[in-house]
C-alpha cells in the first residue's frame, strides 16, 4: 500500500528561487526543535505571520534551482509536513537535501520550469511516479520521474519503513 497517494492535488503554497537554505523556514535559532507546537509557532513567520493558518494539507511548495542548500537540518521539512505539505517542485535539488528528505518519503520532483510556470495559490495535480504537473488552465509540465527504488521508498513512506520491510523475518 503507498504512504504517499498516486496522484497529489493542492496549492501552491509558497514558491522560493534559487539556492534556498530551507533552514530559513524555520529560522536557523530553531533548528534544534522536533516538537510540532514549537515548529508550528515559527514556521516561515519571517516570510508570513500567519503561513501555518493559511497552508492546507496536500498544498506543495515550489522551488528553483539548487533548493535545500546548506546543512541538510530536518526540523524545517519535519516543520512543512505537519502542517501538511505534500511535496517539494523544483527546479533542482541539493543532493544532501534530496537524499535527507527521500529518506523522509517526501516526494522530491524535478521539475524544469516550475517556478516561473505557477503563481501561489495555483491549484495543481502532480502525478509523482511521472514527475507530472498539470498546471492551472490545462498545461502540464513533465519533470524526471523517481527511479524504481525512490517510488519504493515514497510508497513506504521512507527508507527506514523500507528497509524494516526488506527485512523482516518471514511469518512462520
Amino acid at each position: 500500500m503507498s504512504e504517499v497517494p498516486d496522484v497529489l492535488r493542492g496549492r501552491v503554497a509558497w514558491i522560493f528561487g534559487d539556492d534556498f537554505d530551507v533552514d530559513l523556514i524555520i529560522g536557523v535559532e530553531n533548528i534544534k526543535y522536533y516538537d510540532a507546537d514549537v515548529l508550528r509557532k515559527v514556521t516561515m513567520t519571517a516570510y508570513e505571520a500567519d503561513f501555518a493558518e493559511r497552508v492546507r494539507p496536500g498544498d506543495v511548495i515550489v522551488g528553483g534551482r539548487n533548493f535545500g542548500y546548506g546543512h541538510p537540518h530536518y526540523p524545517p521539512m519535519v516543520a512543512l509536513r505537519n502542517l501538511g505539505v505534500s511535496a517539494v517542485l523544483a527546479e533542482s535539488f541539493s543532493p544532501g537535501f534530496w537524499r535527507g528528505e527521500t529518506y523522509n518519503g517526501m516526494p522530491l520532483i524535478t521539475v524544469p520550469g516550475i517556478g516561473s510556470r505557477v503563481r501561489r495559490w495555483d491549484e495543481l495535480e502532480v502525478d509523482w511516479r511521472h514527475a507530472r504537473v498539470h498546471l492551472p488552465g490545462g498545461d502540464v509540465l513533465d519533470g524526471t520521474p523517481p527511479s524504481p527504488r525512490v517510488v519504493k521508498i515514497l510508497e513506504a513512506g521512507g527508507s527506514l519503513r523500507l528497509l524494516l520491510a526488506e527485512h523482516r523475518a518471514p511469518a512462520r
